[in-house]
């Protein structure tokens, strides 16, 4: 073999409390039976892996021999094809219960996710296309209906430092908008008076001809509900950007 298989995790974790079973664990298990050359360390893998499964082992033990199944040189396709090939045996709840595990493993074989991804994965609700609006907003921003019926209900998400221009919701009667903060962090401020901080659960509730703005935090990304307030001859007027 090109390279001795050493594990000292035996006496590491139970050296003093139970020395015998920690040798037979690291000189037995590992330093002969590990090491014996008759079958490759591969395939010594995949039937430890198959074993647990059959054993209804799924904690922290299979992770490490499935991590030790990826560094030997098993790929994401051959431990799919052998997790499907042990399920028709063992059972489907066990393949069920495994391949959740070799997800985990073999995941850094997907294409790493984008800071966008990363945030949407952090929010209950999705942060939708680039907002049709944009051209009133300084930054990226997005826009995500979450109901057109009742009430309109839409998820704006502001990239760090994104910010939307003045403006001002009109109204013959009623009106006016509410926002619900629902991940990072923002601010909404009224003219003429101190910005106020927006984290996940802040409401803020805007009357008609209120001059306002609202956006993310420059180091935050920053979602919020935009709910509509029903009105009568209802509009929107968009002003000069912050300063």
């Amino acid at each position: 073999m090109s390279q001795k298989i050493v594990q000292t995790a035996g006496r590491e974790q139970l050296g003093e409390f139970a020395p015998t079973f920690a040798h037979l664990n690291d000189d037995v298990l590992f330093g002969e039976v590990w090491n014996e050359a008759a079958i490759s360390v591969k395939t010594k893998c995949i039937i430890t892996v198959v074993s647990l499964m059959a054993s209804g082992i799924t904690d922290s033990s299979l992770v490490y021999h499935l991590q030790n199944a990826k560094n030997n040189g098993v790929t994401k396709e051959e431990i799919a094809a052998i997790i499907t090939h042990a399920t028709m045996y063992v059972g489907w709840p066990k393949g069920w219960a495994v391949f959740r595990l070799a997800k985990d493993v073999w995941n850094e074989d997907k294409p790493a996710e984008t800071e966008k991804e990363r945030y949407e994965n952090s929010i209950f609700f999705p942060v939708g296309e680039p907002n049709p609006y944009g051209q009133f907003f300084v930054g990226q921003s997005y826009l995500a209906p979450v109901s057109n019926e009742q009430v309109s209900i839409f998820n704006v998400t502001f990239e760090p430092g994104c910010r939307n221009n003045w403006h001002i919701h009109h109204a013959k009667s009623g009106g006016g908008q509410m926002l619900i903060c629902v991940g990072g962090r923002g601010f909404y401020q009224e003219w003429g008076r101190e910005p106020v901080e927006m984290t996940p659960g802040t409401v803020i509730n805007i009357p008609p001809e209120v001059k306002h703005w609202h956006g993310a935090a420059e180091d935050s990304w920053f979602s919020h509900l935009a709910i509509e307030i029903d009105g009568e001859e209802a509009s929107t007027e968009w002003l000069e950007p912050v300063e």
